[in-house]
Order: structure tokens, then C-alpha cells, then sequence
């Protein structure tokens, strides 16, 4: 099979590599500057919007798309679903399953960054930001300390707030010294889900700290989506064809219970 894996997150690179006996190209986004790059053939930058996306699967000839991008990639995964049903070819969503709340937790559930900046004078005075370089701006306003964890740094880099450029995997010992040492009262972050970045929400859990969580946006009506890497191998699987059959194959649904 010839498949696109839209990719970009730790799930698309184990992908890339479970696939390796299928023709996948894996496309990145670029936005970030030390990319890790997956297994196989990658490419980086943009399509040039749905038309340009869906030309680039016929001329391909590809077989499926999987999109395996962030669960905040909401305009990506639009164009992804758009092109794929112009080019008539099968899509998979992949998205890791969001955070649960656990006992001791005081989460406070906002809709977009706009949201979670309104919340923040209610809740703490000493803030740690975590949702990326995009979108800081909406809480330049609020006036409270910030400091901001991101991968690569703003362009412009805001004055507003202090700036930490780290990336993940973290550890819970790592959050705790990183709050206390800030003096943290008031977490900040998106619904990403995974455990790359989830000892934050352990240790703010451990210091009783106010967490506000924007909620992942909604996936495109009609779409079939799965939760694992395992779930997605399976859906490809099902597709393989034998000699004698013909060059595109539709993949069966996903059982039910393997959908999120």
C-alpha cells in the first residue's frame, strides 16, 4: 500500500516504523525547528490547502492517509479529511485518548486559550503556561506572572512573560522542583493526552494546585478514528491487498469498540 501518514507526534514515528513493509511517506508540518524525524520517506511543509492536498494524492496514486497529527491540529486534520473524500481515498483518524480527571484534582475545563486566560485571576496569581508558542498572546493581558514552557521560541519572544524552551518527556520529581521553584499556583495546558507530558499534571495534583485544561477541539463529522497505534496497523492490515487485486483497496471499519 502507498499511505501519507500526517505525522509530527510520537505515535506517527512508531507508525512509520510498524509500516515499514508498506510504501509511507510521512509528512511534517515544519513548524518545529529540531524535528525528529520518523522512519522512511518524509516530506516537510504544507500541500498548498485541500486542492492542493488532494491532487497530490491522485498523483501519488496513495492508497490511505492516516493522520496522526496533534490533537490540537484541528485545521490539518479538516484539510486531511476534505482532500482524502475529493481524491476518493480511505482516511483514518489517529488520536491518543485525552486525561482523566483523578481524585485530588481541581481541573477547570475552558474551550480555547481566550477562555483559560479569563479564568486565570480567579484561580492564582503565579502561572505556568504550557500550550505551546501559539496562542500565547491571549494572556498577555491578564497581568499575572507567567512562565511559559515551548519547544521552540515565539517569533517575536514576548516580554510579558519568562520564557522556558524545553520539550519533553518529563518526570514527575523534575514538575514538582519546577513548580515549587517558581512558585507556582496556577497550571495551564491543553488536553493533549499521553504521558510525555502528563507529570505535570501529577505534580500539580501532588501540590494541590488549580489546573485549567483546554478542551481538544471536535473531530470532523463522519470520520473514523481510533485511539492506538495498534488499532491503526489493524486498519491497515485488513486493507493489504493480495497479487490479484486491484491497485486501491477500501480497509474495513474498525470494530466499534476501537473507536474513540
Amino acid at each position: 500500500m502507498r499511505i501519507l501518514l500526517l505525522g509530527g507526534t510520537g505515535e506517527a514515528r512508531e507508525l512509520a516504523h510498524q509500516l515499514d513493509d508498506h510504501e509511507v511517506v510521512s509528512s511534517l508540518a515544519g513548524r518545529t525547528k529540531d524535528l525528529r524525524l520518523p522512519d522512511g520517506d518524509v516530506r516537510v511543509g504544507g500541500f498548498g490547502g485541500v486542492e492542493g492536498l488532494a491532487s497530490w494524492l491522485r498523483q501519488r496514486a496513495i492508497d490511505a492517509v492516516i493522520d496522526a497529527t496533534h490533537p490540537f491540529a484541528a485545521a490539518m486534520t479538516e484539510h486531511a479529511v476534505a482532500a482524502s473524500r475529493a481524491a476518493g481515498v480511505p482516511l483514518l483518524i489517529l488520536r491518543r485518548p485525552g486525561w482523566t480527571e483523578q481524585p485530588g484534582d481541581d481541573w477547570h475545563w475552558v474551550d480555547d486559550a481566550q477562555a483559560a486566560a479569563a479564568a486565570l485571576p480567579a484561580l492564582g496569581s503565579r502561572v505556568f503556561l504550557t500550550i505551546g508558542r501559539q496562542g500565547l498572546n491571549h494572556f498577555a493581558a491578564t497581568g499575572l506572572w507567567t512562565l511559559a514552557r515551548c519547544v521552540d521560541p515565539p517569533d517575536p519572544a514576548p516580554a510579558w512573560c519568562t520564557l522556558l524552551l524545553d520539550r519533553g518527556p518529563y518526570a514527575v520529581p523534575g514538575e514538582l522542583e519546577l513548580l515549587r521553584r517558581h512558585r507556582i499556583d496556577v497550571l495551564v495546558t491543553k488536553d493533549s493526552g499521553g504521558p510525555q507530558t502528563e507529570a505535570k499534571l501529577t505534580a500539580a495534583r501532588e501540590l494541590q494546585l488549580p489546573v485549567v485544561l483546554i478542551r481538544r477541539p471536535e473531530l470532523p463529522t463522519g470520520v473514523e478514528a481510533v485511539g492506538s497505534v495498534a488499532a491503526v496497523a489493524a486498519w491497515v492490515r485488513s486493507a493489504r491487498p493480495s497479487q490479484s487485486d486491484a491497485r486501491r483497496v477500501v480497509p474495513r471499519a474498525v470494530p466499534p469498540d476501537r473507536r474513540l
